[in-house]
């Protein structure tokens, strides 16, 4: 048999990014919670929006010009400064590939999202993960784990699975002890389920820095996430480095249309804010009530909640009881997390089922 084309080394490494589940047993249709989608739907102006986008013959606006210039208004950002995306996902990779490479160490905490090993390994670099502080990042552990290899250290919060957050004073700390030649990126997907006064500062940082990058997502609060459309901001150095290897033509005119009107409700993301605040909390409460089960749910700040099982009752056994309650939610051994599922806060009577699977599956165990 003739030899094929061989990929480098660092590429085999990769695991390929595993979505969250919407199907059970033989195919069977779920109630799906596992891929941190806005039980609420989508902005409605952005629903309008998509209905009247451009002609999808023609392609999009290279630039994304008006959706930036309604991130900077919306942010007091100069749009020269944002560059927009395939996701945050396409920003996250191409700020490792900008900087990185073959030799190079991307760091980031223990139990952070999965594309960071995949974002350094793409490009030849060295995933290094800092320790954990209770499954939360720790900025001391982060900090003495970087080295005169390290590029770039990735960032989320709130933190993707495991839903911690850290202050706007330890974010401030973190930076401040980076060497200035090390890229901060920090992943602000879920930074909109924040109250307004819990904010990081990640913004304030990006626009006084030269070595912040601060990502964001439509995914999530807006609704977005099959129009795939993200958008980061930093130093203007740093925003002409990602749009030299941006894809062309990366946003479509359906995603630019829907992100440009959904920049502006307000109204949409207040609701989807305090309704995912209140459910959090009463799933968080339920899940506590079951301690003596040895279930323990860790504090969110997203729209999501880890619970542990450290108990008689295991995680892939509470998996199985919510797949029968019809639920779809997120088992994650392949991050280091076999006794954890991730569950997306979902609609008040979705939460109350995913709990009652739980309790009496912990009952029967």
């Amino acid at each position: 048999m003739a030899n094929g084309p061989i990929p480098k080394p660092w590429i085999q490494g990769i695991h390929a990014y595993t979505p969250g589940a919407a199907t059970g047993a033989g195919g069977r249709a779920l109630v799906k919670l596992s891929a941190n989608e806005n039980p609420l739907g989508t902005s409605p102006a952005a629903l309008a929006a998509l209905s009247g986008a451009a002609d999808p013959s023609r392609y999009p606006d290279p630039a994304s010009t008006a959706l930036r210039e309604a991130l900077g208004a919306r942010h007091g950002i100069d749009p020269a400064r944002i560059v927009c995306g395939t996701g945050s996902d396409e920003l996250l990779n191409l700020a490792a590939q900008a900087f990185a490479g073959p030799g190079d160490e991307v760091l980031f905490p223990r139990f952070s999202f999965a594309v960071y090993d995949i974002a350094a390994r793409r490009c030849g670099a060295c995933p290094v993960e800092a320790p954990d502080a209770d499954y939360g990042a720790d900025v001391d552990t982060i900090l003495a784990a970087v080295t005169p290899r390290t590029k770039a250290v990735f960032l989320a919060n709130p933190n993707n699975p495991t839903g911690s957050f850290l202050s706007r004073a330890k974010i401030a700390r973190l930076h401040a002890g980076l060497p200035g030649d090390v890229l901060f990126v920090l992943d602000q997907a879920y930074a909109e389920y924040l109250d307004p006064a819990d904010d990081d500062g990640g913004l304030e940082l990006a626009g006084r820095h030269a070595n912040v990058l601060v990502t964001r997502t439509f995914s999530k609060i807006y609704g977005l996430a099959g129009e795939r459309i993200g958008w980061a901001t930093g130093d203007a150095a740093l925003v002409q480095e990602l749009n030299r290897i941006r894809g062309p033509f990366n946003v479509t005119n359906h995603g630019q249309a829907a992100a440009l009107a959904a920049v502006d409700d307000a109204a949409f993301v207040t609701r989807s804010r305090e309704e995912n605040a209140v459910e959090r909390d009463r799933f968080t409460g339920a899940m506590r009530a079951l301690g003596n089960h040895g279930i323990r749910p860790l504090p969110s700040a997203g729209n999501f909640v880890m619970v542990l099982f450290e108990g008689a009752l295991t995680a892939a056994a509470a998996l199985a009881a919510i797949d029968e309650a019809g639920y779809a939610v997120r088992h994650l051994p392949g991050q280091e997390l076999p006794h954890a599922l991730r569950i997306t806060i979902g609609t008040r009577a979705d939460m109350d089922a995913v709990a009652g699977a739980i309790a009496a599956a912990a009952d029967r165990a």
